[in-house]
């Protein structure tokens, strides 16, 4: 945490991360346009805060996205709101919220953590049904292949689908398949009504991409949920779900006990 305190003290660092909240997923020369500071400087500045874990970047192309993690906000908010007055607590509190909903450029939902794991330990957790079926509730049946189908399976029951395939797979550093569709029998599952489950099912399928990146004793972790058409209903829904799944998953991991439900 030292490192992340350290980053949120300088003013021109903190005026990075309010660009990034105002709008995601912006591009070095984006961020120099808009804030009055040299190339040179931006660049100083989003080392330091990608070394903090406070921003991580995904590459389209030629050019390098910025987006703004909430990760170690989460853990400022966990490990210090209950040292401090209810009125600290509150602030603390808002800025977890703030940082977690902020809009996503191209509707795409980046989250980075580090677990205290190994590669093959992680690639395991996000491909072996018996460690899903604790962190998610979800199990899957595939040879993880790409251009394989993926089975998911949750609450008993079984969703199928050609457009369900695994994409890109490379153990122990890259996964990514297409996501679930949102069949009645799912959604019954799960308790969806059946106007939300129309409209889930009239959207565009997306896709989650897994990078596993060492990273001395913990791994870097960065999920990537993207291809969501404008104003989507799913992207919504996977972005209030996945910064718990993933911290239940780093708990299972880190201490061999998932969240409290």
């Amino acid at each position: 945490m030292d490192e992340v305190f350290k980053a949120l003290a300088d003013p021109n660092r903190r005026r990075l991360l309010d660009s990034l909240n105002t709008r995601n997923g912006q591009a070095l020369r984006e961020l120099c346009a808009g804030l009055n500071m040299t190339r040179q400087s931006v660049s100083k500045h989003l080392a330091v805060l990608e070394e903090a874990g406070l921003v991580t970047t995904v590459r389209r192309g030629r050019e390098k996205l910025h987006y703004l993690n909430a990760a170690p906000i989460n853990a400022i908010a966990d490990r210090w709101m209950h040292q401090y007055d209810r009125q600290r607590a509150e602030a603390l509190s808002d800025l977890k919220r703030a940082l977690e909903s902020a809009p996503m450029s191209g509707n795409a939902f980046v989250y980075t953590t580090f677990i205290r794991t190994t590669p093959e330990q992680l690639w395991q957790a996000l491909t072996d049904p018996a460690f899903t079926r604790r962190y998610w509730g979800v199990a899957f049946e595939t040879d993880w292949r790409p251009g394989s189908p993926v089975v998911w399976e949750e609450n008993g029951q079984r969703t199928t689908d050609p457009e369900q395939v695994v994409l890109e797979s490379e153990p122990h550093r890259r996964l990514s398949y297409t996501w679930h569709t949102p069949t009645p029998e799912w959604a019954a599952a799960v308790g969806i009504d059946d106007d939300l489950r129309a409209t889930l099912a009239a959207e565009s399928r997306s896709k989650v991409t897994f990078e596993l990146e060492p990273h001395g004793e913990t791994v870097k972790l960065t999920v990537t949920h993207d291809d969501f058409p404008d104003g989507s209903t799913m992207r919504q829904m996977v972005g209030n779900g996945w910064p718990h799944l993933l911290s239940n998953l780093k708990t299972l991991l880190e201490t061999g006990e998932t969240l409290p439900a």
